[in-house]
Parts: C-alpha cells; sequence; structure tokens
C-alpha cells in the first residue's frame, strides 16, 4: 500500500506514552491501526443505522439475546486468554 506523510496534531502526553510503549519506529504503525478501527467502527455505526431505519430498533428480546451471546464470547475468549485458569498451555 502507498503512503503519504501527513501532519497531525496530538495530545503531547498521549504521544509520548504511545511512543514509549511502542518504540518510534512503531509509532505510524501504530496510529494506522487506530483510524482502521475507527473507521471499522464507523462503518459499522452506519451499518447499524442503516438496519433499524429499515427494519426499525432493537425489541428488548433481542437485545437481552445480544447481550447474552456477548458475553458467552467474552467467557470463550477469557477462557483461552494466556494464563487463564484451565485454558491451554505451552508445553
Amino acid at each position: 500500500m502507498a503512503t503519504k506523510k501527513y501532519t497531525v496534531t496530538l495530545p503531547e502526553e498521549l504521544a509520548e506514552e504511545i511512543r514509549g510503549e511502542v518504540g518510534p519506529g512503531a509509532f505510524s504503525a501504530y496510529v494506522t491501526h487506530a483510524i482502521e478501527r475507527q473507521r471499522e467502527q464507523d462503518r459499522l455505526g452506519e451499518l447499524v443505522a442503516w438496519m433499524q431505519e429499515k427494519h426499525g430498533p432493537l425489541t428488548e428480546e433481542e437485545q437481552a439475546a445480544a447481550s447474552a451471546e456477548l458475553r458467552e464470547i467474552e467467557r470463550w475468549f477469557e477462557e483461552r486468554a494466556p494464563g487463564a485458569h484451565g485454558g491451554a498451555t505451552a508445553a
């Protein structure tokens, strides 16, 4: 992918905290990844708005089912996280 240099203004404390964590060579990659994630979130928000416009808002039952499914997914990932009790460990 072609790249181009841009000038952006960031809070100094935030930028230095990130640079300290990722190192100066990875700062641009970190910012790029953060912008990509934000664009994904923006697009998901647009999709949700379109779906609600087309089909109406979620019912309480649908919201409860979605929340239960999200909790199950989070539990699944927590169980498999490094250092989790009962999770897979490296031999």
